[in-house]
């Protein structure tokens, strides 16, 4: 059997938006590289944060430890100043630096991001999944579990909890830590967890704020709250939804109702609800009412004290962004 590469004096490039399978893609580099060489010094910054005596730092071993394992994320934002220096750094890394650099996709930085990808990195892409890749990431998910889930007890799954990794990916460590013995995932037990919500929990909070029914929304929202629903899947439904609308109002094809439902992701029938929906909305409220979304999930991971009421404030805000 071969011998697994080492990290060190080596380069890893995690690109793409998808958060959870970058972060599972960083952490397992950073794993293998603390298993190789336990004392390592590790380092954690944001790109934003680096200044030319800290990327120093780095990329050298310290008094205490001859090696280094360093993540720098969101090199988008690095200073124009180190441009060069990083790039450097990546081209010939030191033998004792595990080096491990974090692009989110997009435009910003991409001019560096082509520069790193000329110094012949390992490249690991994370795109946004497409509907067709959800049952392989659903039954991968169950896989590393270590119980079965078959396609339609899947395909549920995924119609209740949304397109959201990270919702799923929770929703299946819940079902197999929930399961009875030995038995399967099956379709009868996921329906039990997750049978209501695509009509009465984080779905139907969705679809009640952005119809623009404030009273009904808070109210789904608390009996979501009341059985059990995680926070983060509301901030999940709420994402889709809003994106969903961006993307159907941004249809000047004359796409078919089937063609582009697949494209945006959604059952056909729902594009039919999503248009009646679309008449409260302009850009810039669909703009501002993500970026109210975007704070509430991360209010609910952790940086409010009150995931709550980060929930309940952010329906306030994104009723407030729809045309009067």
């Amino acid at each position: 059997m071969a011998r697994a590469v080492s990290p060190f004096g080596r380069v890893l490039l995690v690109t793409g938006p998808e958060a959870l399978l970058a972060e599972r893609a960083v952490d397992k580099q950073v794993a293998l590289a603390a298993k190789e060489r336990p004392d390592a010094d590790r380092h954690d910054i944001e790109a934003l944060h680096l200044d030319a005596a800290r990327l120093g730092e780095l990329a050298g071993a310290s008094l205490f430890a001859s090696s280094s394992i360093a993540v720098v994320r969101d090199v988008g934002s690095l200073p124009a100043e180190l441009i060069d220096h990083l790039v450097a750094l990546a081209a010939d890394p030191p033998e004792d630096v595990a080096l491990v650099l974090v692009h989110a996709g997009g435009q910003k930085g991409r001019g560096l991001l082509d520069k790193l990808k000329k110094t012949k990195p390992e490249i690991i892409d994370n795109p946004l999944p497409k509907p067709k890749d959800l049952l392989r990431f659903v039954h991968d998910e169950a896989k590393a579990a270590r119980v079965r889930i078959p396609e339609d007890a899947a395909q549920f799954l995924i119609d209740a909890v949304g397109h959201d990794l990270r919702a799923l990916a929770a929703a299946v460590s819940q079902l197999a830590a929930d399961r009875m013995g030995d038995e399967e995932v099956s379709i009868e037990l996921v329906r039990r967890y997750f049978g209501g919500r695509a009509e009465v929990s984080s779905f139907a909070v969705t679809d009640e704020i952005l119809a623009g029914r404030t009273v009904r929304a808070l109210e789904q929202l608390r009996w979501a709250l009341d059985t059990g629903t995680a926070p983060v899947l509301v901030t999940s439904a709420l994402a889709a939804g809003l994106r969903g609308l961006g993307k159907l109002q941004a249809n000047r094809s004359g796409m078919g109702d089937n063609d582009l439902a697949r494209d945006i992701g959604v059952p056909p029938w729902k594009i039919r609800s999503m248009r009646v929906q679309l008449r409260g909305w302009d850009a810039r409220g669909l703009a501002a009412a993500i970026q109210h979304v975007a704070q509430a999930d991360a209010d609910v991971k952790g940086a409010a004290d009150d995931a709550d009421y980060a929930l309940e404030r952010c329906l306030l805000a994104v009723v407030g962004c729809r045309r009067a």
